[in-house]
Formats: structure tokens, C-alpha cells, sequence
């Protein structure tokens, strides 16, 4: 295995991380920012305030997307797990 293959593997890792990774920090970014912005219109700083939406939102992404990645990881582990008998050849 050369430097091309296993840097292919490596960005492959990385670009199917934040192919899974960004509906969630996207919801995540989403109702942080409407929250700050509810606490900013009316002045209440409570913590919890901002984590428990954020939870909520989250979990729920979590429960409408979870097929699909679940899917998209389970592709990438397929193509890296055929790709390791071609290694020794």
C-alpha cells in the first residue's frame, strides 16, 4: 500500500465523519443560535435554557437520520473491508 492509497482511505474516513456528523451540529448550531436569540429578546441567562432545546432537537435528528447513517457508515466500512485483500497483493 503506497501514500496515495492510504491518504485516499484517510480523506475518505474524514469526508464520511462529517457527511454523519453535520445534520447534527447543524440542528445543533440552529436552535443555539434561535435560543441565544430568545434570551437575548428577553434578558433570561439561564443555562439550561440553551442545552435542553439543543438536547431535544439532537435526539430527534438522531431518531430521523439514523437509518441513513447507519447507511452511509456501514458503505464506507463495506468498500474498506474489500479494499484489505487488495493490500497484499
Amino acid at each position: 500500500m503506497n501514500t496515495e492509497v492510504s491518504l485516499y482511505w484517510v480523506q475518505e474516513a474524514l469526508y464520511t465523519a462529517v457527511l454523519v456528523s453535520t445534520p447534527l451540529l447543524g440542528i445543533a448550531l440552529l436552535v443555539g443560535l434561535g435560543v441565544a436569540l430568545f434570551q437575548a429578546v428577553t434578558s433570561m441567562q439561564e443555562m439550561t435554557i440553551s442545552f435542553i432545546p439543543k438536547l431535544f432537537a439532537m435526539v430527534l435528528v438522531l431518531f430521523l437520520l439514523a437509518s441513513w447513517m447507519l447507511q452511509v457508515l456501514t458503505d464506507f466500512s463495506t468498500a474498506a473491508f474489500s479494499f484489505i485483500p487488495s493490500i497484499s497483493q
